[in-house]
């Protein structure tokens, strides 16, 4: 089961599940209400590499959303 988390004060929050076969609607418009509110969406892409994305990839295991590093 594919999951929308968002890091937080707690570590990470789950915001949506989701399998390839399912309907990911919500998920979607989870990540898009955070994407407007100024979190970045990123999905691993092997050890050290992650991609910034705008749109549920439906095919990652994990969608991880996050708050722009502050400083510098």
């Amino acid at each position: 089961m594919a999951r929308l988390v968002r890091m937080d004060k707690t570590g990470h929050t789950t915001l949506a599940e989701w399998t390839s076969g399912s309907d990911a609607a919500e998920a979607e418009a989870q990540l898009q209400a955070a994407l407007e509110q100024g979190y970045y969406a990123v999905v691993t892409q092997g050890e050290g590499r992650a991609e910034q994305v705008t749109a549920l990839p439906l095919d990652a295991d994990l969608v991880i959303l996050r708050r722009p590093i502050a400083g510098g």
